[in-house]
């Protein structure tokens, strides 16, 4: 089990729930990348990721998704909006937990997940079904359009995260050290794997993820 929060106090009573519950707790992150670097290290079973964390739970699910298929993701946030949660769905997460929850009842809602289930209230799942039955089209589907089994990475997040920013090809090379021509390739690959049209489509795509 990974434990990804920025909030040391919040990590220290997931963990004691998790430990007095039978559950054990391979790593701790306190942001995005730290999360991602631990899961390849570890390889846990599942991760427990904050929504809001430094560098964002979404983009540290689809990159521990991409990267780790095997392992479960779980958000655990104070979010318990219809964007948030079908931003973490979309993202590769299986469950969606709200932190004020007790915390006793955490260590089941995570071995059901990690047996096939879905980790996701009631209350949430009763939201999920009204808007997938109703007209609003962005609710129909909890994945993107690209190709199938493709998924982000780091790499193409940042690019993503500086084009929303603002930033020009130039710029961004600057930013993250890349030639101009990587920077156009990232560009390339990550419009692909979103099956949107062109770069303005990339960012609205982001922006709406990661609102």
């Amino acid at each position: 089990m990974l434990i990804a929060d920025d909030h040391a106090p919040t990590r220290d009573d997931v963990r004691r729930a998790l430990t007095e519950g039978g559950m054990d707790v391979c790593a701790e992150a306190a942001d995005a990348a730290h999360a991602v670097q631990k899961a390849i290290e570890t390889e846990p079973d599942i991760c427990l990721l904050d929504l809001r964390m430094p560098g964002g739970g979404v983009p540290a699910a689809w990159e521990i998704a991409a990267r780790l298929p095997t392992t479960k993701i779980v958000m655990l946030t104070v979010s318990d909006d219809d964007a948030s949660l079908f931003a973490a769905l979309r993202a590769g997460a299986t469950g969606y937990l709200v932190k004020d929850m007790d915390l006793r009842l955490l260590p089941r809602a995570l071995q059901d997940a990690a047996e096939g289930g879905a980790a996701i209230p009631r209350a949430l799942v009763a939201r999920m079904v009204k808007e997938f039955h109703g007209s609003d089209p962005r609710f129909r589907t909890t994945s993107v359009s690209g190709e199938p089994g493709t998924r982000l990475t780091s790499r193409e997040w940042e690019v993503l995260a500086a084009l929303a920013d603002g930033l020009s090809t130039r710029e961004i090379g600057r930013r993250l050290q890349l030639k101009q021509s990587g920077v156009r390739a990232h560009i390339s690959a990550l419009v692909r794997k979103l099956g949107v049209a062109d770069r303005e489509e990339a960012i609205a795509f982001f922006r709406d993820t990661t609102r």
